[in-house]
C-alpha cells in the first residue's frame, strides 16, 4: 500500500503507467476501487492509497467499491 501524500506526482504517474499500481482506495473508509472511479477521483489527497492488486487490498482490510466493482462488491457484502 502507497500513500497518496508519501509520493509525489511524476512518480506516481510512472508507477501507474508500469501497471505497479492498479487499485486506489480510501484509507478512511477502507473501500477499493478501480483507478478511473468516479469516487475515487473525489476523495481528498490524504484520504488516498493505492494497491498494487485487489489481493492487496483485501489483505489491507478494505472492501471493493460499489460503484466501479459492483460485482465483487455484491460477493463481499
Amino acid at each position: 500500500m502507497i500513500k497518496h501524500s508519501d509520493i509525489n506526482d511524476s512518480r506516481l504517474r510512472q508507477l501507474i503507467r508500469a501497471k505497479e499500481i492498479n487499485f486506489g482506495g480510501n484509507a478512511k473508509l477502507k473501500i477499493y476501487g478501480k483507478l478511473s472511479c468516479k469516487s475515487g477521483k473525489r476523495m481528498k489527497r490524504e484520504n488516498r492509497v493505492f494497491f498494487h492488486s485487489g489481493e492487496e487490498a483485501i489483505l489491507s482490510g478494505y472492501r471493493p467499491c460499489g460503484h466501479c466493482m459492483r460485482k465483487e462488491y455484491l460477493l463481499n457484502k
